[in-house]
């Protein structure tokens, strides 16, 4: 172990000699990582399962000596809880249990509002089990329930920050598992059983996993965690979770899942589908396919797929783009979001991928669906290593030829939570010119100590007739503590750097970037945190040109309620345009470089009530002219049964360029109805008058009959996946209905 943290402190060194902050942090020692202690857990054997009925009054349940030990994150860091918590656990030879007490003085205040799977419970009470069945100290397993037992599961990887709506991991991984909870006269309780087989654990004599535990009660806004309880850790710190240990002899048999799905429907392209290079008029689908997940060994799982359809993921949400550069679209289709951490190549916090697999199957232009034949992939971890493998085959469907595509990436688990990795892509196209596009990297996480991480990269890439300038370099160091964060970050992206399978927002710069946040806690009444940052991004081309530049000053105060208040007091801006930027159908900004100044209010209500309101507005001027952006965001919750989610954004332009006093009104209406857990119809109406088609809709009926297995009735008018490019393109109407079966089984 010592010899393995040196090497990592002598590469993190090495490091920041390059960057020239050795000096800064050359003291640390090993130390702080050695004597990290992770609080133990002990897990029980039966014979048989208990009853998962969200009670605890099976007996086999007072065999587990309760885990009570839990400590506030929020909103008094390391103070005992205000209400007890207890968690039990059992295991048998293929599935582990999980009994949960969450006690509660005023259970008629608990808050539990969703039934539907895998969406946010931010606005409830909850429950979170964290498991690193690999205990890699990185990546870990989370399985969420609320007091009325709805699920929630995702993958945590490298330690990922939650997302803006506070929940942890990304959701697009579908685990199977069951959860049942009941709310008491004392509070709540639940139960939970997670197959081996789930976690890719099949056979072993000896288990030590990281575990955690965290419990969130919404009318407090209070989380208690029984690890990484502090506030600059938190859920997602998985190399400051505790131990799970006493299981062994466990044998779940290999994960083998055969999944096969039928769909039928038609789908409906106007004339303005010509110009896209599509072929207009109604076309029937009839089409089938085959998903097939395999445990090749412990924490190793092959997934493959032939004819794969994605009719069932989720409509992407408009947006206006006032930038010259791409928008990013989150990736929601399962077969690509499933283990999708492994293959994150992140260069830089502007969130510039080496590989983003949207770029798989999906017009970047149009967004329309790109037929593929196939897929498959590998993941999980051999030799110490972490493993990702991916190839998949896509079909000649309008202006986009067939293609196919391969991804390899590795990663060198290193003590602490660090790591040192290698991606590689290789993209090959028929019947267009450039007939292929490679990229390569490596990457690396360092954790010198608790709270300070370095991050570097180095990638490149390879295009036919393109010589010189194809490199990105990158270097950022991170310090956080409960009362302070600091992020500093250096990239240099050369003119001809070209990852057609990755995202990236701009090509040739310099981008220099540094943030300081100071977070004070103040004794004031109904104020948990003030919040004073200030950041500076200056990107000149690799030529000493000022191509962006911007700095920023920010005011926020968080209550315990929940609210809170979020203020620009000054934003500054530079930008240069090279090309005619077209913002808005026939309005264009000329080249030049202009220069702006912007404010910004916004306020969030109290997030324990029915209804939870967010109100935004941004002024002042913009591109030698003015801009005011007026949004208001709301969500109401009448039962826990039915939804309403509103959002809506007014933009007023006042431009100095013919044609440039203009408004586009663009935002949403989702309603969500849930007959049961299992079943749940969900619609949602989106607006944006920037295009010819100013309306879509998609509605979505999802059975889960059963586990894994689902019956899904989708109509979308409009299109299912948004455009990637940077400017704001014109969209046209298409009308698509879909019914697709899905059936999971074990040979």
């Amino acid at each position: 172990m010592r010899s393995s943290v040196l090497q990592t402190h002598k590469l993190a060194y090495a490091l920041l000699s390059a960057l020239g902050w050795a000096g800064t942090v050359s003291g640390q020692s090993e130390t702080a990582i050695i004597q990290q202690t992770a609080r133990v857990a002990n897990a029980i054997r039966v014979d048989h399962a208990p009853k998962i009925d969200g009670t605890l009054d099976d007996p086999l349940w007072k065999l587990a000596e309760p885990i009570t030990n839990f400590a506030q994150r929020e909103p008094y860091e390391g103070q005992p809880p205000s209400e007890r918590t207890e968690v039990r656990l059992l295991y048998t030879k293929g599935e582990i249990y999980f009994g949960i007490a969450c006690f509660d003085s005023e259970p008629e205040k608990i808050v539990a509002t969703q039934l539907r799977r895998d969406i946010s419970q931010e606005l409830d009470d909850y429950f979170e089990i964290v498991i690193d069945s690999s205990h890699n100290r990185r990546n870990a397993y989370v399985f969420q329930f609320n007091p009325l037992g709805t699920q929630r599961d995702a993958l945590i990887t490298d330690e990922q920050p939650p997302q803006d709506d506070g929940s942890e991991g990304d959701s697009g991984w579908d685990g199977v598992w069951i959860s049942e909870a009941r709310i008491t006269s004392r509070g709540w309780t639940a139960t939970v059983a997670i197959p081996f087989s789930t976690l890719n654990f099949m056979q072993t004599n000896e288990v030590v996993w990281g575990i955690n535990f965290k419990r969130f009660i919404r009318r407090k806004n209070e989380q208690d965690l029984w690890s990484a309880w502090r506030r600059s850790f938190g859920a997602n710190k998985i190399s400051q979770a505790g131990e799970l240990h006493g299981i062994s002899e466990i044998g779940s048999g290999r994960l083998f899942i055969v999944k096969p799905y039928g769909l039928t429907g038609f789908n409906h392209l106007p004339p303005a589908a010509t110009s896209a290079g599509l072929t207009p008029g109604t076309e029937a689908l009839y089409t089938g396919g085959l998903d097939v997940k395999l445990g090749l060994r412990s924490n190793l799982v092959a997934n493959l797929s032939a004819n794969t359809d994605f009719a069932d993921a989720d409509v992407d949400t408009q947006q206006f783009n006032l930038t010259p550069y791409k928008l990013f679209f989150p990736e929601k289709r399962q077969f690509f979001l499933e283990n999708a951490g492994i293959f994150n190549f992140a260069m830089g916090g502007s969130g510039d991928l080496l590989f983003f697999s949207r770029q798989i199957g999906i017009d970047p232009v149009t967004g329309q669906q790109v037929p593929m034949n196939g897929g498959g992939k590998i993941t999980g971890s051999l030799a110490g290593f972490d493993v990702g493998i991916m190839d998949a085959s896509t079909r000649s469907s309008g202006p986009n030829p067939y293609a196919n595509y391969a991804v390899f990436r590795l990663k060198r688990s290193l003590p602490g939570g660090s790591y040192v990795g290698f991606m590689g892509i290789d993209k090959r196209a028929g019947n267009t010119a450039p007939p292929f596009n490679q990229s390569g990297g490596v990457d690396t996480r360092i954790v010198l100590m608790k709270s300070l991480v370095l991050t570097g990269y180095a990638a490149q890439t390879r295009s036919p007739l393109v010589t010189g300038g194809q490199t990105n370099l990158g270097a950022g160091l991170n310090y956080k503590t409960s009362w302070l964060e600091f992020l500093a970050e250096r990239r240099k992206i050369g003119p001809n750097f070209n990852p057609e399978v990755g995202f990236l927002e701009r090509t040739d710069c310099v981008c220099d970037y540094a943030d300081l946040t100071l977070k004070p806690r103040p004794k004031i009444r109904g104020i948990r945190e003030l919040n004073f940052e200030g950041f500076m991004f200056h990107a000149p081309d690799t030529h000493g040109v000022l191509q962006t530049q911007e700095w920023q000053t920010t005011f926020r105060a968080e209550f315990h309620s929940g609210a809170y208040t979020d203020d620009d007091i000054v934003d500054v801006f530079a930008q240069r345009i090279v090309t005619p930027f077209n913002i808005y159908k026939n309005v264009v900004i000329p080249p030049g470089l202009y220069r702006w100044t912007r404010h910004q209010l916004t306020y969030g209500t109290a997030q324990d009530r029915r209804w939870v309101l967010r109100f935004f507005e941004r002024f002042g001027t913009y591109y030698n002219g003015h801009l005011n952006e007026a949004r208001i965001r709301a969500s109401y919750r009448p039962s826990e049964r039915l939804s309403f989610d509103f959002s809506q954004q007014w933009d007023r332009f006042r431009l100095s360029v013919p044609g440039g006093d203009f408004s586009v009104l663009f935002g949403s209406l989702q309603t969500n109805y849930a007959f049961s857990r299992f079943l749940t119809l969900s619609a949602i109406l989106q607006m944006n008058t920037s295009n010819t088609q100013a309306t879509s809709a998609n509605i979505r009926l999802r059975w889960n009959y059963r586990p894994d297995s689902d019956l899904f009735v989708i109509y979308t008018v409009g299109q299912q996946f948004a455009s990637l490019v940077a400017a704001n393109p014109a969209q046209y109407t298409q009308n698509r209905f879909a019914i697709k079966y899905t059936y999971s089984w074990r040979p």
